[in-house]
């Protein structure tokens, strides 16, 4: 990879893949591997966080540099030269994430059976950092991960609905941050590096209904500065209709410690407040807490929260084969 960040990156323990991806191991699945708690994407839908990479296509590009993003930002572009091929970039990603996870292997305190599941990734959360609808192939990236048994879970900022539009599969699991409930806080907190980003932002809202996978919502609240504004987030969820809605309290770490104050985390009562409003206003019901990630979630439809993986990803093979 040739970037001026390359040095910041390893020092972070991220592997570099190609021209413009890397991975990450989450903390959680180092918790499950040592026989500890999943992250809340297990409790919520099932997602076992030990068989999990954490990934981007889109390592050094980014549509916003929000102020509450704790990773490193050395967003230079909003666009990728040179685009590594997607069945290389998921190939490598699965050597990267195996290599960083291997000492694992030797550990007391890790159970055989579970490496050995590690070592078969059967979930990828494209959503490390950056914006990764701003790689051209993403769609070949969902496939080629859905042929090997891997499901997807995008996460997007939303800025660029014309790409969502034709996206061709959808990933099994859709999320949309929406954080700045006026455009006065959405420039101030996001700082979108297009003038139109607000307007692209609105007409993905709008799109998210029509789209035929499973949707998420992501609320980042950040105290004394995006919340409660309830009005306006009960508006753009009903725009948005979508199946699952995460309320997620700002965790003053990292970069993000540069930007805004201690001060500004809201404590996981008030999270479980906000989300509990939403659900009421809504028609909502509240699924699953989990305190030591400061989050919430509320569903549409509870019985359809967690995830048949093997149906999800053949649901994504049929649509592909149809074309």
């Amino acid at each position: 990879m040739i970037n001026n960040y390359n040095t910041i990156y390893k020092k972070q323990h991220y592997g570099l893949v190609g021209n413009h991806s890397a991975v990450k191991v989450c903390h959680w699945t180092k918790s499950q591997l040592l026989g500890k708690g999943a992250c809340y994407k297990n409790t919520f839908y099932g997602i076992n966080s030990h068989q999990c990479i954490q990934m981007t296509p889109a390592l050094n590009q980014c549509t916003e540099n929000c102020d509450f993003c704790w990773r490193f930002q050395g967003f230079d572009s909003m666009h990728i030269n040179n685009e590594d091929d997607p069945e290389f970039i998921l190939e490598e990603s699965i050597k990267q994430h195996l290599k960083l996870i291997s000492g694992f292997k030797g550990n007391p305190a890790v159970k055989k059976e579970l490496f050995e599941e590690a070592r078969h990734p059967r979930h990828m959360a494209i959503s490390l950092t950056g914006e990764p609808t701003v790689y051209t192939r993403l769609g070949e990236l969902i496939e080629a991960a859905a042929r090997k048994g891997i499901s997807t879970f995008v996460v997007t900022n939303g800025t660029l609905p014309m790409v969502l539009e034709r996206l061709d599969p959808l990933p099994t699991q859709l999320y949309v941050t929406v954080a700045g409930p006026t455009k006065e806080i959405f420039n101030d907190v996001l700082h979108p590096a297009t003038g139109n980003a607000w307007e692209n932002f609105n007409r993905t809202l709008e799109l998210l209904p029509s789209l035929d996978t499973r949707k998420v919502i992501r609320h980042t609240l950040v105290k004394d500065v995006n919340m409660p504004y309830y009005d306006e987030y009960e508006e753009m969820d009903r725009k948005a209709d979508p199946d699952f809605i995460e309320s997620k309290g700002y965790v003053h770490v990292g970069q993000s410690s540069e930007r805004l104050q201690y001060e500004n985390m809201p404590s996981h009562e008030m999270v479980m407040d906000f989300s509990n409003e939403l659900a009421k206003r809504l028609g909502y019901t509240p699924y699953a807490d989990r305190f030591e990630s400061r989050v919430a979630m509320i569903a549409k439809d509870p019985d359809n929260a967690r995830i048949d993986f093997d149906l999800e990803i053949q649901k994504t093979l049929n649509k592909v084969d149809k074309k």
